[in-house]
């Protein structure tokens, strides 16, 4: 795969951090049709590219063989939207809490923390082939 692949609420991107802003209009344009408002298209536009950057970066290893996807649902007046990796998986109880004195000066470790703060649900599911993380948002 060398470019973004949309197939109705899905997108798949290879793992690469140029194919973001595709995920971020795909997304956003989703959003937007189901009648969000512009401070929850925001808040979900934040929490998801950061989950699709871990998704690349840590889940992937930035290697382009291996593809992150992207799927948006709407069931009521909520959104649910969940994101792939092919990779090895991890511990999510191994995160360390960003705002404990000694991780206050790391550069990394911020994402999963800020997703939970601004979604009202965050799932982890994880396995040997990767990992998929389904976060909602009511609006």
């Amino acid at each position: 795969m060398i470019k973004p692949v949309i197939k109705g609420n899905s997108i798949a991107i290879p793992s690469d951090q140029e194919f973001l802003a595709d995920v971020d209009v795909f997304v956003e344009g989703m959003l937007r049709g189901y009648g969000v408002d512009e401070s929850t298209v925001a808040d979900i536009a934040i929490s998801v590219s950061e989950l699709v950057n871990n998704a690349i970066l840590h889940g992937n290893k930035s290697a382009v063989d291996k593809v992150v996807t992207v799927t948006v649902a709407k069931e009521n007046s909520t959104v649910a939207i969940s994101v792939s990796d092919q990779g090895t998986g991890f511990d999510p109880t191994q995160v360390d809490n960003p705002i404990d004195d000694e991780n206050l000066l790391k550069e990394v470790g911020r994402g999963i923390f800020i997703v939970k703060s601004l979604m009202d649900d965050i799932d982890i599911q994880t396995t040997d082939r990767g990992t998929t993380i389904r976060i909602t948002k009511s609006f």
